[in-house]
């Protein structure tokens, strides 16, 4: 089986942060979002891996190649049309017809992925959501899928399709997609892998889907620092250090300097931080910060911002300046 990870999207809904930094690369519990993913891969054996790079795609290739021996593939998305657009483009380029695993680089999910390397069907994961409107749903009977519809006005299934799917014949996948594009078949402006996913089950595909309880969301502010929340049972990390305390679940980086000051519970202080004189709480710290006199709660702050003064709560970019003095 080989994988392939979309990451071309843009990240407008967490702006600032991603004017300077690719949304998959946001530190969540201690490491990059797409190191989550990656790392999920690896626990089951994957090492193909074909990624979709587009906006500062650069960023994503040079975190990757770093950081992990798999065999990486990087193929550049140049308009950004949808999902289905995104996994048409990285499908024309391989006539590779191996079980496909595809997975969105923005979620984090906590699922043991290995029964689908013995999936005899097509299968996508869901989750049973309160308002399903905003994605793709799954109509079902027993253990197949019967229907999908993409973001419904009026949707008759609360089973939301949460981006992992395992596809058995990427081919047909592939030959699905060049329909919806020959013919220009868009929904919502854009074309879409649940539409491609139903034309399959129109030709006679199975098409079967599992329920997933640990999805995490990390595509806005508030859904970003909930997944941090959660990763950090998991993951917790830190040392003990003189004049700090520290209430976990928290990660701190080795190298990040901390004085006089309270750490937790919830926070993620990436490397090389500085913090003095501070209580920093459900926070995500990007590196190379810097934090004085500061009471930080439900905060997000980016690679080497500065921080002084009093209690706040920011969503503060890359290398901005902040003084509340």
């Amino acid at each position: 089986m080989r994988a392939l990870i979309p990451v071309a999207g843009v990240g407008t809904r967490l702006r600032p942060h991603t004017y300077t930094l690719p949304k998959v690369l946001l530190n969540v519990g201690g490491k990059p979002i797409v190191g989550h993913i990656v790392d999920k891969l690896s626990n089951i054996g994957i090492r193909n891996i074909s990624v979709v790079v587009g906006y500062m795609g650069d960023m994503v290739e040079e975190y990757l190649q770093t950081n992990y021996k798999a065999n990486f593939k990087f193929i550049y998305q140049e308009e950004r049309l949808g999902l289905g657009h995104a996994t048409y483009v990285a499908l024309s380029q391989d006539g590779n017809d191996e079980p496909l695993l595809i997975i969105l680089g923005d979620t984090v999910f906590d699922v043991d992925l290995s029964p689908l390397l013995k999936s005899e069907f097509s299968s996508i994961g869901v989750k049973r959501v309160e308002d399903p409107r905003r994605f793709g749903v799954a109509e079902t009977a027993g253990d197949k899928v019967t229907k999908l519809i993409e973001k419904p006005d009026h949707p008759t299934s609360n089973l939301a399709v949460v981006g992992l799917y395992y596809i058995k014949s990427p081919k047909k996948l592939l030959a699905a997609l060049q329909e919806l594009i020959d013919k220009n078949i868009k929904t919502k402006g854009e074309y879409q892998l649940t539409d491609a996913l139903q034309m399959m089950l129109d030709r006679g595909e199975v098409i079967t889907f599992f329920e997933i309880d640990g999805w995490y969301d990390c595509g806005k502010p508030e859904t970003l620092l909930a997944t941090n929340r959660y990763l950090l049972k998991k993951t917790k990390h830190f040392k003990k250090r003189d004049d700090v305390v520290i209430i976990p679940p928290v990660y701190i980086a080795d190298s990040a300097k901390i004085s006089n000051s309270v750490i937790g519970p919830n926070a993620t202080i990436d490397s090389d931080v500085t913090v003095v004189d501070s209580l920093i709480r459900d926070s995500i710290i990007g590196s190379g910060a810097s934090i004085q006199n500061a009471l930080l709660e439900g905060s997000i702050v980016g690679q080497n911002a500065q921080l002084k003064g009093s209690f706040k709560r920011v969503n503060a970019g890359d290398s901005t300046e902040i003084d509340f003095s």
